[in-house]
């Protein structure tokens, strides 16, 4: 299975949010309600959101390929002190083929790159499938948080770290 990473540019945000959107709607339907899920698509991976994301808070998106389709995405940023792994989805029928693993190689790679020794992500406390995938990828939990994202809605996340 042939795997490219794609830097996402400006002409493709829209192509990205849509994505995003399928990719939302299809995984956490069994973690959060439709009604949070809209809210968060709108306001953390909605095209105008994600431009905001590139221009003002240092991200960087990038499509996962396979076999010429745009089978996820990532998107990260860079801190003072780490990487920050925003974002890592894939679609359903691209998940459980060692896509993802694939995918954290390159981050890894351009964390690197950016002279970091360490990744961080947030992962939603429920979420076990994805909290151990992170983990067999080396992750550890280090903290837990509680954020107020608007509307009624709150994420409660751990916090996890991956030292290069």
């Amino acid at each position: 299975m042939k795997i490219e990473f794609k830097q996402v540019r400006e002409n493709e945000i829209y192509e990205l949010a849509e994505l995003a959107s399928l990719i939302w709607h299809e995984f956490f339907p069994v973690l959060l309600s439709e009604e949070q899920i809209n809210y968060m698509v709108d306001k953390f991976q909605s095209e105008r959101a994600m431009q905001r994301q590139i221009e003002k808070e240092n991200y960087t998106y990038y499509f996962i390929i396979s076999n010429d389709v745009a089978a996820g995405y990532f998107g990260i940023s860079n801190t003072s002190e780490y990487l920050f792994l925003s974002k890592l989805y894939l679609k359903r029928e691209y998940r459980h083929k060692g896509i993802g693993k694939r995918a954290f190689d390159k981050i890894k790679e351009l964390a690197r790159d950016r002279k970091y020794n360490k990744i961080r992500l947030t992962v939603n406390k429920y979420n076990a499938n994805t909290i151990n995938a992170y983990d067999k990828y080396g992750f550890k939990i280090v903290d837990a948080a509680e954020t107020d994202i608007g509307s009624g809605f709150i994420m409660d996340d751990y916090i996890m770290e991956y030292e290069l």
